[in-house]
């Protein structure tokens, strides 16, 4: 028989989590669902009438929510927002994007906008977010969205998986230096996720028969799923997880 606290340990009550990215897509089921678990969130975006929606989803749930427009690559903005949250148990890294082309298409600014969101934003989030941690001495936790091109090559996503890698190595190297001051840094990894931006994409069978082929389990993500990984890994169920990816792909990397 299931005790009644057995499902404890994946209570997040009393943590309070910051997500980046938190207006739509990955971010926001993220921030939905930590929410749900019991932690109160600090929504950073650049758009404040999504996070104002995101917000009130949370609040009409019972959940608490507090708002920060930001663009994360505004440095200044960026550490006056974690100046004003202070100490935080949680931060996960969602925002991110792609410009997929080929290597001889790109531009200057593809690169610096891919490199500048999601890698550099990534790591000064995260520094900022250790500088409180380590005053407070509470420790935490941080996860970072990478992808399953963060462990394989695909072509058209040189610039994407260039700064996916990056964050895997920085998980890993954050992880080792954070372990003694009780941080875990996690990267969560999924596959191609339906999002409103990529369902027409995906939902197209000429442009999505290729990628579906590679999938084993014969279908993309959604951001609920990605959104539960998350959530375990933040919870006191997974306090031994450090250092890893969590591979949310389908098995595409398995192959």
């Amino acid at each position: 028989m299931t005790r009644p606290d057995a499902f404890a340990s994946l209570h997040l009550t009393g943590k309070r989590a910051v997500v980046t990215g938190a207006g739509r897509g990955i971010g926001r089921a993220v921030a939905e669902l930590l929410a749900a678990r019991g932690a109160t969130v600090v929504l950073l975006a650049r758009s404040e009438p999504q996070l104002r929606e995101v917000a009130s989803m949370i609040e009409g749930g019972g959940g608490t929510a507090t708002i920060i427009p930001v663009d994360v690559n505004d440095d200044g903005a960026l550490q006056a927002a974690f100046d004003a949250i202070g100490p935080a148990d949680i931060l996960v890294n969602s925002a991110g994007t792609n410009r997929p082309k080929p290597l001889l298409d790109i531009t200057i600014d593809d690169l610096d906008v891919m490199i500048g969101l999601n890698l550099r934003a990534v790591f000064r989030a995260t520094q900022l977010f250790v500088g409180h941690a380590v005053q407070s001495g509470k420790g935490g936790v941080i996860v970072n969205i990478s992808s399953q091109m963060g462990h394989v090559g695909a072509p058209g996503r040189s610039v994407y998986c260039a700064t996916k890698h990056g964050v895997e190595g920085l998980t890993k190297a954050l992880a080792v230096e954070l372990a003694p001051r009780g941080i875990r840094v996690v990267s969560v990894a999924p596959t191609f996720i339906e999002t409103a931006m990529t369902r027409p994409f995906l939902q197209d069978p000429d442009a999505s028969g290729e990628l579906l082929a590679k999938v084993p389990l014969g279908r993309f993500g959604t951001v609920e799923e990605v959104a539960e990984a998350v959530a375990f890994v933040c919870s006191p169920a997974a306090g031994l997880i450090t250092g890893s990816s969590v591979l949310t792909d389908g098995g595409w990397v398995a192959q």
